[in-house]
């Protein structure tokens, strides 16, 4: 997410989800920060949307209940977040623009904007160009120079060559592959490879790609009329998004070239190809429930070829790789991006980014999109080519950079820390309950339950440790013995606490914590249970 502002206008470029890292123990989502945002709400013109990929529209459901501002995007993205708000009440009322790119939006007074046609790995892809009062300011959106895509739909360079022999103040350029030399290869490429693996194949193929990539689904499918195989989509998203870019005109493929899973069945092995979801690994996508062998209609046969036409998106290796293994596991022939030519990326390489900034010629640049590594190298690049002489920053979330006729300057920051999502839940990145998950991941938690007698001010019998996840059964056979007499020598008739039971599970916590730790040098979670008389009497 991105906010750009002017005087009494805000706009904000993209509003993306990040998928949870390792250790966001029981995180569905992560989404921007918003409460700059919030308390600026009554300035916002409208979110722009440059495509609909997840990161870039995934938080929408979540920031429109608390912004309720419209959203403008390109027709195949405002498709997406129309499917994907239905599942949100919140977001009933929601106004939701397609746009139409070359036609000039004004929002404000103080932006005129123009989306503009770029190549990406999904339909309908934009970048923005931003008029406004001090100059022109050009967004990429995400991109690469594919000179020969498979919608014939070609970046447009001739827009951005006009707007830089006439000044561009500011360009923020997708950064992503900015490590990568040369050019990125164009999808129509893979065609080929993709025919000869289906040439060879002499069982059933299972190919497993982005439910977005349309390009690579339409070069799926006409490599599958070739070969005389029908196709079954397989997985939710991949059977919505298919259905969708059919009914919008971004697929062409035959009726009859489609059958259902009960159709699949009576088919011979090499009449068949299934789509699927899964490329990344995806734990509950159907190629990780194939691959797990417990998918409800589908199993791995011998001969079965499997294409993963993706590469790992960085933190995902872990489960990309551990599907290959289960699949090799049971017989099948697996093709991926280390051992075949079956992915390229929707990115541009260092070639592509100098030729964007040799066309732009900015006055300023920003790098944007990508780790911070990649930002670097992306502000190397344009350093090296000679533009950006005002002012090339490499700015951390949350930066305000402004931007004046004679100067800029990063002037400040506002809170920009990830905000997780939890099933119906929100958390801020110092909730106690991650906390809490990360101590549990890593230390297990303790149960004391205790009986007392607040009248005597004396505990009824011995102390009950319930454990899971600190330690095994042997260790535990002479720690929590030994534990639970060095409770009841460590309570006392004169401790102030009987009559306030929050008080004593405090120093429960306390006993039996410091007790663990010295043992083990390890800190569980110590949950404290205590059971008044009262309550003892009656139950007995």
């Amino acid at each position: 997410m991105m906010v750009i502002e002017f005087g009494e206008d805000i706009i904000v470029i993209d509003c993306g989800v990040q998928f949870p890292t390792e250790g966001m123990f029981g995180i569905d989502l992560v989404i921007p920060n918003i409460s700059y945002l919030e308390a600026n709400s009554d300035r916002i013109r409208g979110i722009l949307i440059t495509h609909g990929h997840e990161d870039h529209i995934g938080g929408l459901p979540f920031v429109l209940p608390f912004l309720q501002t419209p959203v403008y995007s390109p027709l195949f993205a405002n498709a997406l977040i129309r499917a994907k708000l239905v599942e949100h009440p919140d977001c009933i009322n929601a106004e939701l623009y397609p746009i139409t790119p070359g036609i000039p939006y004004d929002f404000g007074s103080s932006f005129q904007v123009t989306w503009f046609q770029v190549t990406h790995s999904i339909p309908d892809a934009m970048g923005l160009i931003i008029e406004t009062p001090i100059g022109t300011v050009i967004h990429t959106g995400d991109f690469k120079l594919d000179h020969t895509p498979v919608d014939r739909k070609a970046m447009d360079l001739n827009k951005l060559a006009l707007h830089g022999s006439n000044g561009v103040l500011l360009l923020c350029s997708d950064s992503t592959y900015a490590e990568v030399e040369g050019f990125t290869p164009s999808e129509y490429l893979l065609k080929d490879s993709i025919d000869n693996y289906f040439g060879n194949a002499s069982g059933r193929i299972f190919v497993a790609t982005f439910a977005s990539l349309i390009s690579r689904i339409q070069q799926i499918i006409d490599v599958s009329r070739d070969h005389n195989r029908k196709i079954c989509f397989v997985g939710r998203s991949m059977v919505d998004n298919v259905s969708m870019a059919r009914k919008m005109g971004y697929l062409n493929i035959l009726e009859n070239a489609v059958v259902t899973l009960n159709e699949a069945r009576s088919l011979s092995p090499k009449q068949i190809v299934y789509v699927t979801t899964g490329s990344q690994g995806e734990p509950t996508s159907a190629l990780s429930r194939i691959a797990n062998q417990d998918h409800r209609e589908l199993a791995i046969q011998a001969n079965d070829t499997v294409i993963l036409s993706a590469s790992p998106i960085p933190g995902n290796e872990l489960l990309f790789n551990r599907n290959i293994d289960n699949l090799l596991r049971q017989g099948a022939k697996v093709v991926y991006d280390k051992n075949a030519l079956v992915h390229v990326h929707g990115h541009a390489s260092r070639e592509e980014l100098k030729i964007v900034l040799g066309l732009t010629k900015p006055d300023y640049f920003i790098p944007v999109h990508g780790e911070y590594r990649h930002l670097r190298a992306h502000a190397g690049i344009a350093w090296d080519v000679g533009v950006g002489d005002k002012g090339i920053y490499v700015l951390e979330d949350g930066d305000i950079l402004e931007i004046s006729e004679l100067e800029s300057a990063v002037v400040g920051s506002v809170p920009a820390d990830p905000t997780f999502i939890d099933g119906d839940m929100v958390h801020s990145v110092g909730s106690v309950v991650l906390s809490d998950r990360r101590i549990l991941a890593s230390y297990g938690t303790v149960m004391i339950v205790v009986t007392i007698d607040q009248i005597q001010r004396q505990l009824i019998g011995d102390p009950k440790v319930i454990q899971s996840g600190f330690i095994g059964i042997d260790e535990g056979k002479w720690i929590f013995p030994t534990l639970v007499t060095h409770l009841r020598d460590s309570i006392s008739i004169e401790d102030d606490f009987w009559d306030d039971l929050d008080v004593m599970k405090l120093k429960l916590k306390e006993i039996v914590g410091a007790y663990l730790f010295s043992k083990t040098r390890r800190r569980p979670i110590i949950v404290p249970i205590i059971n008044p008389s009262e309550e003892f009497h009656n139950s007995v």
